[in-house]
């Protein structure tokens, strides 16, 4: 069964940069589109960018232009970097399949902007 696994995330100011990597503990990314979610207690998972196997990517209209999507099915490795951060950047970031299973959410990982 294919885990999930979130990291890269950490304080930073508004203008700085980040890099997230989501990481498949077993299996390969076998699901045709991933995604970055942020997740906020009693409210649906949003949706920030996408990628396909043959790499097209979407990307939530508040991000475009600032972040940027890539997968590499070789190492199981999604990535999102994170450039121009604001304060609404701000949550807690999942990796998951699209359209996303609950039984894939892991620990996530922490993006906190602030000056």
């Amino acid at each position: 069964q294919v885990q999930l696994v979130e990291s890269g995330g950490g304080l930073v100011q508004p203008g700085g940069s980040l890099q997230l990597s989501c990481a498949a503990s077993s299996g390969a990314f076998e699901y045709s589109r991933m995604g970055w979610f942020r997740l906020t207690p009693g409210k649906k998972p949003v949706l920030i960018a996408s990628i396909s196997r043959d790499q097209v990517a979407y990307y939530m209209e508040s991000v475009k232009g600032r972040f940027t999507i890539s997968r590499d099915d070789a190492t199981n490795i999604m990535t999102l970097q994170m450039n121009d951060l604001e304060p609404d950047d701000t949550a807690v970031y999942y990796c998951n399949r699209v359209p996303f299973e609950d039984r894939l959410w892991g620990q996530g990982t922490q993006i906190s902007v602030s000056s």
